[in-house]
């Protein structure tokens, strides 16, 4: 008996999809490089302003991505399994993982905004506010993103591909390393 079945090789999530991970990642990568080089120009200035950032949100932030990393590769898995109901109740949580950790950066920024560490304050908080509002932005783009995949597995539509549920898992989890890379940088390396 003949196989005719053909082996598709791509990377999850599609080819576009890791393409636009990695322009994310060669600009977080260069944002990072400026910021190494100017924070050996001004150390102790550096070393100043990192300790007033809020190192307890930013570990409960951490804690927060990482779990709907956690959650969303669960869901991932449950979707390949054909366990809909559960892989959307994962997603649901990977998104409220998500918005937590929206609304402690907020809480973070206000309390910075409210000391008058702005962008204008230090070459430091100029980074910072870039950097880490950057990555604001990306995390609510994934949040979006998991919103409207729940809802296409909830519903079992029938445009809810594999490709698509990785496409926004791969995204999800660019979100988790570009953060696991600013966390220690910002609040524990200064």
């Amino acid at each position: 008996m003949e196989n005719n079945k053909k082996l598709v090789l791509y990377p999850p999530g599609g080819i576009l999809m890791w393409i636009i991970i990695y322009v994310e990642l060669f600009t977080f990568g260069m944002a990072i490089a400026a910021l190494t080089y100017y924070g050996a120009q001004e150390r102790v200035q550096f070393h100043r302003d990192s300790q007033q950032l809020n190192t307890l949100i930013a570990t409960i932030n951490t804690i927060l991505l990482l779990t709907g990393g956690y959650l969303v590769a669960k869901g991932v898995h449950l979707f390949r399994m054909l366990e809909i109901q559960k892989a959307g109740n994962y997603f649901l949580w990977a998104i409220f993982s998500g918005i937590g950790f929206m609304l402690l950066k907020l809480v973070e920024y206000y309390g910075k905004l409210q000391v008058g560490f702005d962008m204008e304050y230090s070459t430091f908080f100029m980074f910072y506010w870039l950097m880490t509002g950057f990555h604001w932005i990306h995390v609510f783009v994934g949040v979006v993103i998991l919103f409207f995949l729940r809802r296409t597995i909830i519903k079992q539509q029938a445009d809810a591909s594999l490709e698509d549920i990785e496409a926004g898992a791969a995204f999800w989890h660019m979100c988790d390393l570009i953060w696991l890379l600013l966390f220690p940088i910002f609040y524990l390396l200064f």
